[in-house]
């Protein structure tokens, strides 16, 4: 019998002295009972909340995931490792060496957040998005996933007219390795003046551009088959070329409808008339960009999961809003995010899609009974905070599992 009450490790002792956030920060009240199939699947995810509402939303995120996977046969080993400013404390790095070995061998790896006020200010080699950047580059992962969607019940908490919104159904492919995020030469000197400059390097390769334009045509394809791709061919170097190794795999998937947009064009068509995009493809800062744009048309960030995949090893699965030092500590934020990037670690990181829908399901259940969080929260429905939310959320897991028996008797 496993309970929701506490966070465990499995057989694996963690081999670091800190404050669970899993274990402390999250109370359920369903029990999670025996599961209802004799586990048939193990597998090991790397829990890493990080900092600020990580440490909020992940725990929510690791319970839900527990629930729904002994409902599917499932037992998850979760562990739980620092990274970001905690690590920083503890360790004086922001990616120890522990927690990079520990993520590699895992099957899957569930990312709350990085970053706090207290380190912003630290070299750049101490920042605690260094270590963001540090474990995709380990993991090897290039492909960004981040979907947008207004669902029904959501439909009046957009920035937008509800009418430009509803039935908005799109997903922004971000590429991650590459780009003026990645490349050098980069950094700090001074000119002929004496004065201090910054420098960075927006450059793209061919086989890069190719990497993930290949992801996104296979997924347009699965999709409703319409691919736009975002960049500034009019003046950047990189983007000229990006546009050129796009234009040319076309011809490979004639069932795909491809379209070029310039990043302005784009950041404007998003919020004009979103509806005409389904699968959008750019790189590391133009995706960046647009997906928090893109945020406002279902309302909130806290809606948006993401997940990074590579061409093998684990994914990282990440809810799309930082570590929000405002709401930190308040129990007002929105685990959805979160707990849809457990859907997406079940949908693309392990390929189980039962179990996956059985969480989408689950957050629908609950937004249908009327319970909103701050964010997204309109008259006439519940506002409540972030444990409350997924208290609900558990419910609804348990209450299909109930109805579902019921039904068979």
């Amino acid at each position: 019998m496993t309970g929701v009450r506490g966070f465990h490790v499995g057989s694996t002792q963690n081999p670091f002295a800190f404050a669970s956030a899993t274990k402390h920060n999250f109370r359920g009240v369903c029990l999670i009972r025996c599961a209802a199939n004799t586990p048939k699947k193990r597998y090991t995810i790397a829990v890493l909340p990080g900092d600020g509402i990580g440490n909020e939303v992940i725990p929510v995120a690791v319970e839900v995931l527990r629930l729904a996977g002994s409902l599917e046969g499932i037992y998850f080993s979760f562990e739980e490792l620092p990274i970001g400013g905690v690590a920083l404390d503890l360790v004086g790095v922001p990616l120890p060496g522990e927690t990079l070995t520990r993520a590699k061998q895992s099957d899957a790896v569930l990312l709350g957040a990085v970053g706090w006020p207290k380190w912003d200010n630290n070299p750049k080699h101490l920042k605690p998005i260094t270590a963001l950047l540090q474990l995709r580059a380990a993991l090897e992962v290039f492909a960004n996933l981040r979907p947008i969607t207004v669902l029904p019940q959501l439909v009046n908490s957009t920035y937008l007219r509800k009418e430009t919104a509803e039935g908005v159904d799109l997903l922004i492919i971000r590429e991650l390795t590459g780009g003026i995020y990645n490349a050098h030469p980069r950094g700090f000197t001074t000119n002929e003046q004496g004065e201090e400059i910054g420098f960075c390097t927006e450059s793209y390769s061919a086989s890069e551009v190719d990497h993930i334009a290949r992801v996104a045509f296979n997924i347009a394809k699965q999709r409703r088959g319409k691919l736009c791709s975002v960049d500034k061919a009019t003046i950047l170097e990189g983007s000229m070329l990006w546009r050129k190794r796009v234009t040319s795999m076309a011809s490979e998937y004639p069932e795909v409808e491809v379209s070029h947009l310039l990043i302005d064009t784009a950041a404007m068509d998003l919020v004009r008339h979103p509806r005409q995009f389904d699968t959008i493809l750019t790189g590391v800062m133009f995706g960046d960009i647009l997906s928090d744009l893109a945020a406002m048309i279902p309302g909130s960030v806290g809606l948006l999961p993401s997940a990074a995949l590579g061409d093998s090893g684990p994914g990282i699965f990440e809810p799309v809003h930082g570590s929000a030092p405002k709401h930190y500590g308040k129990d007002t934020v929105n685990p959805m995010a979160a707990v849809l990037s457990a859907a997406m670690l079940l949908r693309y990181g392990l390929k189980e899609e039962n179990a996956a829908k059985r969480i989408e399901e689950a957050v629908c259940d609950v937004l249908d009974r009327g319970f909103r969080t701050r964010d997204i929260h309109t008259p006439g429905t519940t506002c409540v905070g972030c444990r409350r939310m997924g208290e609900e959320i558990l419910r609804s897991l348990d209450a299909k599992v109930s109805a579902s028996t019921k039904s068979l008797v």
